[in-house]
């Protein structure tokens, strides 16, 4: 039987990292709105102070001379909440289809909050569609409390074109 091992991503990883924000990007129906290179993720998660860390779940498979096998991937980043501290912001979480069902995801949303409790954060958040049951079910099974229901909680974002104007430019 294969072995999963959760791990930090490496820079030779961002070809994977890629590969599956497009197949995230595909289950959420929103292809499209994928702009991100494989150099941008290099430059942007590997140097010296880097916007973002990821963690990449691969498939060893025991006695097979081949490579592991990427299947899912949680991408976060460092916070700062003004009541609480320091925390962590889980912005995406993906498992292949066929790799769902055996405690991958949980294994990787068990290892961000490992690194959250060694950097001192005292909060762990994410997001997700209203559509996915699965994910919020999950995310409550694990201890999370659902900000909107519990407090009203609205996520916005401003878009490029919407920082421009606010800019000025």
């Amino acid at each position: 039987m294969a072995s999963v091992r959760i791990r930090e991503a490496q820079e030779g990883d961002c070809g994977h990292i890629l590969r599956l924000i497009r197949e995230l990007a595909e289950y959420e129906k929103l292809s499209d709105q994928v702009k991100i290179s494989e150099e941008a993720l290099r430059a942007d998660g590997f140097g010296e102070n880097p916007f973002y860390h990821c963690l990449v779940a691969e498939i060893l498979a025991p006695g097979e001379p081949q490579e592991p096998c990427v299947v899912g991937y949680g991408l976060y980043c460092f916070v700062y909440s003004t009541w609480k501290g320091r925390a962590i912001y889980l912005e995406d979480i993906y498992v292949m289809p066929a790799y769902r069902g055996q405690g991958i995801g949980s294994k990787i949303i068990k290892k961000v909050a490992e690194v959250a409790l060694d950097q001192g954060c005292s909060q762990f958040r994410l997001a997700v569609l209203d559509w996915n049951k699965g994910a919020m079910d999950l995310y409550k099974a694990l201890g999370a409390q659902d900000l909107t229901e519990a407090e009203g909680w609205h996520s916005f974002c401003f878009h490029r074109e919407a920082l421009r104007e606010l800019a000025g430019r």
